[in-house]
């Protein structure tokens, strides 16, 4: 038998994964994993079908096309008045996850310490340990899953490489501050940590607030890698298409592991994107379309026995089920699929420790029939 050291023992199929597949077997509503229920805009697609025709089938460059590098320049500073350099400081990828792999990859050397927020998106902390790194983990409560920027300060040591922020936040549907963003500035001024602001979800902000981009604020901006998704920005999670923002230097390192990791990304989805976020109200609208989504479903539940939380962003819906039931959030959601058809994902996934606030989380990136028809099942619970 041959013998292999596994570099992620304590690693395996991903939460998301186990709860589709259990939602497949049971014919459950599927309210766990983050996608749409309904198409992209068919505008879309027919874009994709021209650049495929005019013979954008062949490798792209390996930075990404330069025609949508140019394109996500313009957006950025209409939206934030800020300016990237195309050539050196935007990078096409194979979606956000793909850029948070590689911005890790590209900086964090064995022994680096990491400091992520937890509950936190599941590829974090896997990364990297597979680097070698050391997570340095600050946990948040509900509900409001509020930072307190002085006992972030006590996780700091002479070995601390990076902090990752995502804003809006996945799984709890808060967002960070201007407050934040200033308390984060003092705490790395006249340090070499660096910055992976996880923005994906950037265009979700709901009840007028303003996202909060780390572009914001120069002395976080130089310091930064940003990734972006257009999965989350077109309804079009299959096509795993994102980019990432950085400096020139780091986006010097950021291309070095990019160029062996994927090379270059998907040639017709390229010029498509390209295409249509030339026009700003193909993506300037996508708020207003969510939090309607956000205030249809809380209405629903409203009439259930769940505490919904805050959601000021994200397509995400956090709720306690502590009136309901003292079992395990793992327990209870599977209870959920089985005994009342809809799928959800329990949040301690989210925590190393497996740490169980008894809080579940909906996905509402569904058609508001699909919303109805799971809410009315909740109802029973």
């Amino acid at each position: 038998m041959l013998h292999i050291q596994s570099k992620l023992p304590g690693v395996s199929t991903t939460i998301f994964s186990v709860m589709s597949k259990l939602a497949t077997e049971h014919n459950a509503i599927n309210l766990s994993q983050g996608f749409p229920d309904y198409a992209c805009d068919p505008k879309l697609i027919e874009l994709v079908n021209k650049a495929m025709k005019d013979g954008f089938n062949q490798y792209a460059p390996m930075p990404g096309s330069t025609f949508l590098k140019e394109t996500i320049a313009e957006k950025v500073e209409k939206l934030y008045h800020i300016k990237y350099n195309p050539e050196t400081e935007i990078t096409v990828t194979a979606g956000g996850t793909q850029a948070i792999f590689t911005a890790l990859a590209a900086i964090i050397n064995a022994g680096d310490e990491v400091i992520i927020f937890e509950p936190a998106y599941d590829s974090y902390a896997p990364t990297v340990k597979l680097l070698g790194g050391l997570v340095k983990t600050y946990e948040l409560a509900p509900p409001g899953y509020a930072i307190d920027w002085d006992m972030v300060k006590k996780l700091f040591t002479a070995k601390t490489r990076m902090i990752i922020l995502n804003t809006p936040q996945n799984p709890t549907g808060s967002i960070l501050s201007s407050d934040d963003m200033k308390s984060l500035i003092k705490l790395i001024t006249g340090t070499d940590i660096l910055i992976l602001s996880d923005e994906v979800y950037e265009h979700l902000i709901y009840d007028e607030q303003k996202h909060q981009s780390v572009m914001l604020y120069p002395e976080l901006k130089q310091r930064s890698f940003i990734v972006a998704s257009f999965g989350k920005l077109l309804h079009a999670t299959g096509w795993k298409l994102g980019y990432c923002l950085a400096p020139e230097r780091l986006t010097e390192e950021f291309r070095k592991v990019h160029q062996f990791n994927v090379f270059s990304v998907n040639s017709p989805m390229q010029q498509a994107i390209a295409d249509y976020i030339k026009e700003p109200k193909n993506y300037s609208e996508i708020g207003n379309f969510f939090q309607q989504k956000r205030d249809y479903f809380r209405n629903l539940l409203a009439e259930s026995r769940f505490k919904l939380l805050p959601c000021n962003g994200s397509y995400f819906q956090c709720a306690s089920y502590s009136d309901i039931s003292d079992e395990k959030d793992t327990d209870f959601s599977m209870r959920l699929i089985k005994e009342f058809g809809v799928a959800t994902i329990p949040v301690s996934a989210f925590y190393q420790k497996a740490t169980d606030h008894k809080i579940i989380r909906f996905c509402f990136a569904k058609e508001n029939a699909t919303l109805a028809l799971a809410a009315g099942k909740l109802k029973n619970v």
